[in-house]
């Protein structure tokens, strides 16, 4: 007696169908799950037997074999214990082959029968989907996850009972359907605004700039300037994601088991800002099953990196090819999976071990080789993906002793930061797979960066006097045809090419050298705009 029900297992974010082969036959009583199964299967053995005899099901005394194709695949989880358990009653002539071949069944069994709650139900839904499946039968705490794939009908079910009487036609369950379908992921919780920062325009023009093309930030400053707390709340002037967006996030979530109760579908942008104690396997991913790392956790949202020296310089290195490609992947001895990670990468770091190095009314206590040493855990290939560098300053006393704030809001920025997003969209509609000036492949710069005579001067005098690399060439039209987005130009113009320019200070030759010898103190002490300040007039203290 041969029973066959189809499962999924996951492959990074994605499912494979996995086939439950059940055959029972004439010997001792003995109960085997073979095809490569790791520690929670293998164990499932027991608590599916104990929740057929809870639901009342009696076992007949014969040898039970399941077998878990393909069998080179390695399973892991517990989403195999119902579809085991059902066909365990398939195999037993208690349940029929038809309806069985029309779902993807998950679920972990409790000893008396009840299922609870598992991870990777919305790849195990797109995997029905694309396979052809007519629904999936869930755990009822799954079924608004699995119900955000259309054109499938999701099964919620409590406990195996109700599983079989659905299955057998004596109690038929209502399918889940999803209430207020959107196309877009609305923000939820209130996000900390911008108007919170006392201070600071020229950092929040510049964090401006970043968000409206996707741009990777390095903030480099004193304790104390603010720079945390500006990054915290770049979510905020951010665009809505859409509804794909929130999908391929959902994914990461749900291979991890990290949606909440009641939360099927991940709806603000996230932001990672993991320790610096973290490994290279925390950040990109990986261990035993290759899971995902902070990187693709933050996908289609920041990832924030504070005191930035302090990482390990291993853990570093591994960004580098990741933000280039927004994709990582990972090679094991048994698979090879892969997972996005389109992230804007925003860190923060001191300017010298003690934190005051060219800070004016402050006195550097570090060594000079100490601080190039400090600078110098950052490498110049790590350097080259930033496309803008920012010098804080102490926040003024005039600005903490007002009573009020008289600050620009989130709402203001990230209304010219849509407008830019739109903008780029009109113009990448026939581009797959671009969203933002910041993903914008070389081959397709020229085609969309159409640059006003001076600007394209500007350009090749900066990279022959700074000697750019060709990754820096790209970034600064990228980061110039952005500052033309958010202004409305038809063009590349020179205020547009110089604002790139001065937004890579770091790629500047004899930077910190400059600096040692105090170029940058009596900078900060005349109040001056700082070498990235854009052209353009500060945002206004009212903006509403």
């Amino acid at each position: 007696m041969l029973a066959r029900v189809r499962s999924g297992a996951l492959m990074g974010i994605d499912a494979v169908v996995v086939e439950c082969e059940v055959d029972m036959a004439l010997g001792l009583p003995y109960f085997n799950v073979v095809g490569l199964p790791e520690g929670a299967v293998r164990e499932s053995k027991v608590r599916v037997v104990s929740a057929l005899k809870n639901t009342g099901f009696e076992l007949p005394q014969k040898r039970i074999t399941v077998n878990l194709a393909p069998a080179d695949l390695r399973k892991d989880g517990v989403a195999f214990e119902l579809p085991i358990a059902l066909g365990v009653l398939a195999a037993a002539k208690l349940l029929e082959d038809e309806p069985l071949a029309r779902y993807l069944f998950g679920g972990e069994l409790s000893l008396d029968g009840s299922l609870k709650r598992i991870k990777g139900v919305l790849p195990l839904a797109v995997a029905a989907r694309d396979r052809g499946f007519e629904g999936v039968m869930v755990p009822a705490a799954n079924a608004a996850e699995a119900s955000l794939v259309e054109g499938l009908t999701v099964i919620p079910v409590t406990s195996l009972r109700e599983a079989v009487d659905h299955l057998t036609g004596t109690h038929v369950i209502t399918p889940y359907r999803r209430e207020g379908a959107s196309v877009t992921a609305t923000r939820g919780r209130p996000e900390p605004d911008m108007a919170d920062v006392r201070g600071q325009p020229e950092l929040k023009l510049a964090l401006e700039l970043a968000a409206a093309g996707g741009h990777n930030v390095l903030m480099c400053g004193p304790p104390g300037s603010g720079k945390t707390m500006l990054a915290r709340r770049l979510p905020s002037i951010l665009p809505a994601m859409t509804f794909t967006e929130a999908l391929e996030v959902t994914k990461v979530y749900s291979v991890l088991g990290l949606l909440g109760e009641g939360h099927a579908l991940v709806r603000e942008r996230p932001f990672r800002a993991p320790h610096h104690t973290l490994s290279d396997a925390g950040l990109v991913g990986g261990g035993p099953m290759a899971r995902p790392g902070e990187l693709s956790l933050a996908h289609h949202g920041v990832l924030f990196l504070d005191e930035l020296p302090e990482f390990r310089r291993n853990v570093l290195e591994v960004l580098r090819q990741p933000l280039e490609e927004g994709i990582i992947h990972l090679a094991r001895a048994n698979q090879n999976v892969s997972y996005p990670c389109q992230v804007m990468l925003v860190a923060a770091m001191n300017p010298c071990p003690c934190g005051y190095f060219n800070v004016p009314g402050h006195t550097c206590t570090c060594p000079e080789h100490r601080v190039f040493d400090y600078h110098a855990r950052v490498s110049g290939p790590l350097l080259d993906r930033v496309d803008i560098t920012l010098q804080t300053r102490p926040v003024e006393y005039h600005h903490l002793a007002r009573a009020e704030p008289r600050e620009s809001t989130s709402r203001h920025h990230r209304e010219r930061v849509e407008a830019a997003r739109q903008r780029q969209r009109e113009r990448y509609h026939d581009e797959p797979g671009v969203h933002c000036n910041a993903q914008l492949p070389s081959h397709l710069l020229r085609r969309h960066c159409i640059l006003s005579p001076r600007a394209e001067r500007m350009l090749e005098l900066a990279v022959r006097h700074h000697g750019l690399s060709a990754r820096a060439h790209d970034r600064l039209l990228k980061l110039a045809l952005t500052r033309a987005d958010l202004e409305g130009h038809g063009r590349i113009e020179d205020v547009d090419m110089q604002l790139a320019i001065d937004c890579r200070a770091l790629d500047r030759r004899g930077w910190l050298h400059a600096n040692t010898h105090g170029g940058g103190a009596s900078h900060a002490r005349s109040g001056a705009r700082g070498p990235w300040m854009p052209s353009g007039p500060r945002p206004p203290e009212h903006p509403e």
